[in-house]
């Protein structure tokens, strides 16, 4: 049976509203680019302080909250008309649809936890380096653009670009506040864990089609079709893994991180489902399942293979 959409009756307690409107289950890929972060700073010789990183990892996760709970909010007529969700991974949290929170009080609360990692990321800038403040607005710009008007990126067919954006900026600017300066290792190992991030949008928007179609989202699965977009999942998934191997090539990262190619495995698994079933709402449950479990998978296996890697420049692997 698919899991109960909410309610106030199952949900008494504000606080409990407020919580699981961040839809929390879903923040694993930001704590993951956070673990890739401080795995690129310690494999580049750097001695990780823990309540800099502790407070990293958090008010990233909290930063990913906000932009989920006012996507809900700018998002609210997209989500009404969606009869085709597969909650509780499309179509929303269904928070303001079920009446659990007004769309005032989503809108007030999305902001609010946004205007929250403001602080944290100047006490952290100011205990690393000046040049986080830029990668902090730059984490947020996009956040914010993604949803809200007038750029509303996932509705301009560039939410995909935008989200890849958004958790490889997660995975330079946890280097940086551990590194106190930019670096190309963080880029070059987070590349392909966002690009598989992005890929959990792109599969989510097939079940959301006919919804989107009918707010005006023009999303990139509205715009060419379920049947023409569906090329795009395997496109991604293997421009990612590509990203890998050719940053083990060019011995940016050590032969070890290969194992993190395993992820590929559930890609194409999702992948073939994907492309035997696009215009079947109901039947993509499973291969979103596989999305998630592979940009996690991907990312937790290329931050253990760097966390457990001798500290060495970057060029330095030798196979």
């Amino acid at each position: 049976m698919p899991p109960a959409e909410p309610s106030l009756a199952t949900l008494p307690q504000p606080w409990l509203r407020y919580f699981l409107a961040t839809r929390p289950a879903f923040l694993s890929v930001t704590l993951v680019a956070a673990l890739l972060g401080l795995a690129t700073a310690k494999v580049g010789g750097v001695m990780l302080d823990p309540l800099k990183a502790t407070l990293t990892a958090l008010f990233a996760m909290v930063a990913h909250a906000g932009v989920n709970v006012i996507n809900d909010y700018h998002d609210a007529s997209a989500d009404a008309a969606n009869t085709e969700r597969v909650f509780p991974f499309t179509g929303g949290s269904r928070f303001i649809q079920n009446g659990v929170l007004s769309v005032g009080a989503t809108g007030l609360f999305g902001y609010a936890l946004l205007a929250s990692v403001i602080p944290a990321g100047l006490w952290l800038a100011l205990h690393s380096a000046p040049g986080l403040i830029a990668i902090g607005l730059a984490g947020l710009l996009v956040g914010w653009a993604y949803s809200a008007p007038p750029l509303a990126l996932m509705s301009r067919g560039v939410g995909e670009a935008a989200v890849a954006a958004g958790f490889l900026l997660i995975v330079i600017g946890t280097d940086f506040v551990q590194r106190g300066s930019y670096s190309f290792l963080p880029l070059a190992t987070g590349l392909g864990y966002a690009l598989l991030v992005a890929n959990i949008l792109f599969i989510n928007q097939f079940p959301d089609f006919h919804g989107d179609q009918a707010a005006g989202k023009r999303t990139l699965v509205v715009r060419l079709g379920p049947l023409g977009a569906r090329w795009g999942y395997p496109l991604i998934a293997v421009l990612a893994h590509g990203w890998l191997i050719m940053a083990i090539a060019r011995r940016e990262l050590p032969p070890v991180a290969a194992i993190a190619a395993l992820s590929l495995l559930f890609c194409l698994k999702a992948a073939r489902l994907l492309m035997a079933h696009a215009a079947e709402p109901r039947e993509l449950e499973v291969p979103i399942k596989l999305t998630i479990l592979a940009a996690n998978l991907h990312g937790a296996l290329l931050a253990a293979c760097l966390f457990l890697a001798k500290p060495a420049p970057v060029g330095a692997w030798a196979w």
